[in-house]
Parts: structure tokens; C-alpha cells; sequence
């Protein structure tokens, strides 16, 4: 079993070199336990399908909040709890939990004060998954669509307790859903579960203008 590391989420890449990365990982589906990666500033994940009817999660790259506070967020970090190194240990990713800094608290407090940093949910906690598994993932985001409380829920911890001032709307939640449900660039057939209102070429529109970077 291996655990991949990298920097720049699969989907965030050149469409050629993410479509080839989501064909190795669909072939050595078996052997990946789990994907880990950062860039984005925020707390989310991207998740791969099986090529041939692109219907059976097979994958999740987990993508990391960041300490920095680029742009407008609260600094972040992710602790993964993650199956242990024992004789015929899956290595798979049990569950994760993310802790912040909130800046607002912080710069209220008095002078040599101690960073308040807390613990803002854990994934499985949070979004009530049985397992964190790449078919738990799947269904939070059939979930979210119809179930707007708990989308909110996402949103806000999206933004490490720090969601822009600007509500997501119908426009925005499309886009989102899309985008986690896309573990590789610009795939419409990939958003096709999803029945999005919009036309593919809008949602990466205004996925494009979400991204911090």
C-alpha cells in the first residue's frame, strides 16, 4: 500500500497530465490507500471515479487547509487519523479532524496572550460518515445537494470558520459540488450525476473565480 503526497490538487493541474494521473490511479487503484495534497488554501477533497462508467468512487485526494491566512481566512491545519502499520492494515484514511486559529478571538486578546488554536470538526463527526471511504465522500456530495443545511455546514468549514461575506447561492453551490466531484480538469461528464442547472462551461467559470490561487 502507498500514500501519495504532492502539492497542487490533481484537478488544479494541466488537463493532460490530470487526466494521465487519473488513469494511474484508477489502475493501481488497489495499491493507493490515500491521496494527500494542499494548494488551495482550503479544507476539501476531490474524488476519482472508475474510468469505464465513471460511477464507483475508487479514490479521495484529500486537500488540506493551510496555516496562512491567504486570502481572509483563519490560519488551518488537518490531523488524518489513518488505519495503522500492522499485517494486512488497509493504510486508509479513518477519519480526519481540523483545528484553527481564529484571528478575530486572537487579536482581541490581550498582548503575550497564547494563540487560541481549536478544534473547528472532525470529517466523520461533522458530516455523520459511517467510514471515511472514497464511497462515504461520494455520497456527502449527493447528500449536500438536497440537504442545504448540511452543504452550509460544508461551506463554512470550507473556509476554516471564515466564509466570505457573499453567500453561496444556486450558481455557487453547483460550481462547488462539481468541483468535488471532479478529481480531474475539465471533465463534464464527471458533473452528469449531479443534474447541474448550469451549462459546464459556466460552472468552470465560476469555479475559476472561487479559487484562491
Amino acid at each position: 500500500q502507498v500514500h501519495i503526497i504532492g502539492h497542487i490538487p490533481p484537478a488544479h493541474c494541466l488537463r493532460s497530465w490530470s487526466w494521465n494521473y487519473y488513469r494511474i490511479v484508477n489502475r493501481f487503484e488497489g495499491t493507493i490507500a490515500a491521496q494527500f495534497f494542499g494548494h488551495t488554501h482550503l479544507d476539501e477533497f476531490e474524488l476519482f471515479y472508475d474510468e469505464e462508467t465513471l460511477s464507483r468512487p475508487v479514490s479521495v485526494a484529500f486537500v488540506a487547509p493551510s496555516v496562512t491566512t491567504y486570502i481572509n481566512l483563519n490560519p488551518g491545519y488537518r490531523v488524518y487519523e489513518v488505519a495503522g502499520s500492522y499485517p494486512g492494515s488497509s493504510h486508509a484514511v479513518l477519519d480526519h479532524e481540523t483545528f484553527i486559529l481564529n484571528l478575530t478571538e486572537a487579536n482581541a486578546a490581550p498582548p503575550g496572550t497564547p494563540p487560541p488554536w481549536q478544534r473547528l470538526y472532525s470529517a466523520r463527526e461533522a458530516y455523520g460518515l459511517p467510514t471515511a471511504f472514497p464511497a462515504d465522500w461520494d455520497l456527502l456530495v449527493r447528500r449536500m445537494q438536497d440537504d442545504e443545511q448540511l452543504f452550509q455546514r460544508f461551506w463554512f468549514h470550507l473556509h476554516k470558520g471564515h466564509p466570505p461575506h457573499e453567500p453561496c447561492g444556486s450558481p455557487c453551490k453547483a460550481a462547488l459540488l462539481c468541483a468535488l466531484r471532479t478529481g480531474r480538469a475539465a471533465d463534464p461528464a464527471l458533473c452528469q450525476p449531479l443534474r447541474p442547472a448550469l451549462p459546464f462551461p459556466r460552472i468552470q467559470e465560476l469555479w475559476h473565480q472561487q479559487r484562491l490561487c
